[in-house]
């Protein structure tokens, strides 16, 4: 009957193979019971972290000395490159991704699977080999000058390893994907040395939310990150703002109007990259040649000035500390810009975290020189409006409000100007959410053909398909069976419907019992067929809840067949309104519980 027990579903996310290594049993349930042990397998994982950002940016400053020369590996501050030659360095960094393109072409490699998209469809489940092969790929993009960040390789490890962490621990969705966040708090914090920066960059764009059950965890990784990257020298990523003297109301409407066109150049490089790959694509150049082509580009740009190179690290420094003239500032912008677009749209591994940040400050530079032509009232100096650049550029690409307006702070250690910079923030994100409503990795998901704004959890809606609520046990009908037949066979009361299948078993309709029983049905010779409903309403067992839901509301149906596919259209199941929506409830309230830490 339709109100009988559905079977029993498969285990939610339940791994496609089982953990290399587990944790031993009681070690897990304590883990798996115990917040403080939560905290500190979280502190664990900011560990290894900081150990991870510090042996890739130490492989990636090794790379640009034996390659560049670079002093102290600061490629992108170095006044001029060393040898003509070195613009075909990022050309040959093309050429080994492209190896690797043509090596996986007659494979079946997976697409890889990022923190956020780990987080929002995965349940926070992630691969090693996965994270190897982008850090790989992102040091060689980066080791060789491609205008790329190292920021992707650093939160792909760390999310890895915290994912196989949390694997070994059996750990519950909701906690894996926390753990995910602490990877990432820890990978950030460390490269920035700005804990608050690393955990507010895991709440809002690796977890999606924050809530009370996740601060202690997620800032015990920030911390262990920070500490374990300074106890192994890195070294403070500080601005120097001297004395910028007392900010008043008069100084907000430009730092506002400066956040505005921040947003503007933001969504400008996010539409160039995808411009930059649509034509690339429609040159007919074979992928493994388009980071070459790419690297010709952006080593052609590299003559011009080597500040294009690589994330930008030291030429941020550079623009900050010596006086530059618009011109030259605008060049550089333009230049850094192109090589971004370039850089990624043409297939290098990375990000645009570090760029995003150069580029808002040398923004912030060009609008400091005509912003008392536009407002008499305001007297900030250039290094102030550098600060609000970055932050509201990186905003516009990256997201996370909350997180560039702590690296702000902790950039610079000045409230005021942090308060100044918070304002830009909120409105530059304001901006660009309202005009083109992603950032960079929520862009390219969209791009994808994917429907994630966020990390927040959707992965369980996809999870809960058709084919894991419906039930199996259908009671069927032949098409052709008489009325007589078919009241023998299900009496008033025995069922509410019974799906009708035709000679070949291929579904032809459902018929509701009480209509076999109705005033209107008098001859019992008369076939059941023109009592046939939803003849071309079915569920497939691949559909997700959400369009089930639809599905029921358009066919205004309590209840649909589901079927194997649309060429035999073999019964498979049948699932009702109800009990979708029950399932529906009960998932979302499970998750719920997840955030409030309700677990028990």
């Amino acid at each position: 009957m339709d109100g009988g027990k559905a079977p029993r579903e498969a285990p939610r996310d339940a791994p496609a193979t089982a953990p290399p290594v587990k944790a031993p049993s009681r070690f897990r349930a304590w883990v798996r019971g115990n917040e403080i042990g939560l905290v500190l397998v979280a502190a664990v994982v900011g560990v290894l972290a900081g150990l991870v950002v510090t042996v890739i940016g130490w492989a990636a400053q090794g790379l640009h000395v034996l390659l560049f020369g670079a002093d102290d590996g600061h490629l992108s501050a170095m006044a001029a490159l060393g040898s003509p030659w070195h613009a075909a360095l990022p050309a040959c960094g093309g050429a080994i991704l492209g190896a690797y393109l043509l090596w996986a072409r007659g494979r079946k490699v997976r697409p890889l699977v990022d923190p956020i998209e780990a987080n929002a469809l995965h349940g926070g489940r992630m691969s090693i080999r996965d994270s190897v092969i982008v850090v790989l790929q992102n040091l060689v993009s980066n080791g060789f000058g491609a205008s790329v960040g190292l920021e992707a390789a650093y939160t792909q490890m760390a999310g890895g390893l915290a994912s196989r962490l949390g694997t070994a621990f059996e750990m519950r969705r909701g906690d894996l994907r926390m753990l995910v966040g602490c990877g990432a708090a820890g990978a950030i914090a460390a490269a920035f040395n700005a804990p608050l920066t690393g955990a507010f960059y895991a709440f809002e764009l690796i977890i999606g939310t924050y809530s009370v059950v996740t601060l202690a965890p997620v800032v015990a990784a920030a911390l262990c990150g920070t500490f374990v990257a300074r106890f192994l020298g890195a070294a403070p990523f500080l601005i120097e703002v001297g004395t910028p003297g007392t900010i008043t109301a008069p100084d907000y409407p430009p730092a506002i109007l400066l956040a505005i066109l921040a947003a503007g150049l933001g969504i400008a490089i996010m539409k160039g990259v995808t411009t930059v790959e649509r034509g690339v694509r429609g040159s007919g150049l074979p992928a493994p040649l388009r980071p070459v082509a790419g690297g010709l580009v952006v080593g052609a740009l590299a003559l011009a000035t080597p500040q294009v190179l690589s994330s930008g690290h030291g030429a941020l420094h550079l623009q900050l500390d010596l006086p530059a003239s618009a011109g030259a500032l605008l060049l550089v912008l333009a230049l850094k810009a192109l090589a971004s677009a370039v850089s990624i749209g043409s297939g290098f591994r990375g990000g645009l975290f570090f760029a995003s940040l150069f580029m808002g400050a040398l923004l912030g530079k060009l609008f400091a020189d005509v912003a008392p032509l536009l407002f008499a009232g305001t007297a900030l100096p250039a290094v102030t409006f550098a600060i609000v650049g970055m932050s509201s550029l990186a905003v516009t690409v990256v997201g996370g409000p909350m997180t560039m307006t702590f690296l702000a702070l902790e950039m610079t250690g000045d409230f005021p100007i942090t308060a100044l910079a918070l304002a830009a923030v909120v409105t530059a994100s304001l901006t660009a959410r309202k005009t083109f409503g992603y950032s960079f990795a929520t862009w390219r998901f969209h791009l994808r053909g994917e429907n994630i704004r966020s990390a927040h959890d959707i992965g369980w809606i996809r999870n809960l398909t058709v084919g894991r609520m419906m039930r199996t046990d259908v009671r069927t009908a032949t098409l052709g069976t008489s009325l007589k037949t078919f009241r023998r066979d299900f009496p008033l009361g025995s069922a509410q419907r019974v799906v009708v299948v035709d000679a070949q078993d291929a579904y032809a309709g459902i018929v509701l019992v009480s209509d076999a029983y109705s005033d209107t049905a008098t001859d019992p010779e008369a076939r059941i067929d023109d009592l046939l409903r939803w003849g071309d309403a079915v569920l497939l067992p691949q559909m997700s809840a959400r369009e089930a839901a639809g599905l029921f509301d358009s066919a205004e149906s309590e209840a649909l067949a589901v079927i194997d596919g649309p060429k035999t259209r073999n019964v498979v199941g049948l699932l009702t309104e109800s009990h979708t929506l029950r399932r529906y409830s009960e998932e979302l309230e499970m998750r719920r519980r997840e955030a409030a830490g309700e677990t028990a």
